[in-house]
């Protein structure tokens, strides 16, 4: 039934998409919290799930087309199956995981497409194939309840070489702290370059008498066989 026009209750199901809002408004969480199962919050602008700590009957949670970042925090869905998650901001693949496993026990499908931390070909032009296996090999490894990843169920044959391979496919990432000491010094170089003018001269002058050379006997002799320029002369030219 519809409620004020924008949020809508259909059963269990609560709906709540293109309102721009960047998290659910309290009053919303306060009237379905008891009753919504379902909620779908796609096309918004949520970069927290703020309000949602209240559902926790709730079993699927669609956030598709939001700005969900890195380090969001994600509270207890102790009976969550379903979370879908595509086209949002999320990066670190490990890091989401680590949350995801504390806070969603029972999640039986999950969808990251269109994140940079899912390195499907479709979004992502400089990943392969085999990125987006090691991928699904990690996130089954990390999450071994999932029977649907992205796109495509999980089959067995999968879910027993993610048991054997899955823990070596985490992908390293630098943190955002050490990006920007790298970047700091980088800028500290720059700027010392452009104080000092550049000369591809030595920067100070031997003494006389002071210069130093080497001198040895070469073992190789060179005879002309192979040289390119002999290739366009005749015996008649020597």
């Amino acid at each position: 039934a519809p409620t004020d026009g924008v949020a809508h209750l259909d059963g269990d199901l609560l709906t709540y998409t293109g309102q721009d809002v960047v998290v659910l408004p309290s009053e919303i969480a306060r009237q379905f919290s008891h009753v919504a199962r379902r909620i779908d919050l796609s096309y918004n602008c949520i970069a927290s799930f703020e309000g949602l700590a209240d559902f926790r009957e709730l079993r699927e949670l669609v956030l598709d087309n939001n700005r969900l970042k890195d380090g969001v925090k994600i509270p207890l869905f102790p009976k969550l199956e379903t979370l879908s998650l595509n086209k949002n901001l999320i990066t670190n693949l490990s890091a989401f995981l680590d949350t995801a496993v504390k806070s969603c026990p029972n999640l039986t499908f999950l969808s990251l497409l269109g994140n940079v931390a899912c390195p499907n070909e479709l979004s992502c032009s400089d990943k392969d194939e085999k990125d987006y296996e090691r991928y699904r090999f990690y996130v089954i490894y990390r999450l071994p309840k999932l029977k649907f990843l992205d796109s495509k169920p999980v089959t067995a044959k999968e879910r027993q070489e993610a048991q054997r391979v899955g823990k070596f496919m985490r992908v390293v990432q630098p943190s955002d702290d050490w990006l920007s000491k790298q970047d700091e010094k980088a800028r500290k170089r720059n700027e010392e370059d452009e104080e000092q003018e550049y000369s591809p001269l030595p920067g100070s002058l031997a003494k006389e008498g002071d210069h130093k050379g080497t001198y040895g006997v070469c073992r190789y002799v060179y005879y002309g066989r192979h040289s390119e320029g002999n290739r366009f002369i005749r015996n008649n030219d020597l």
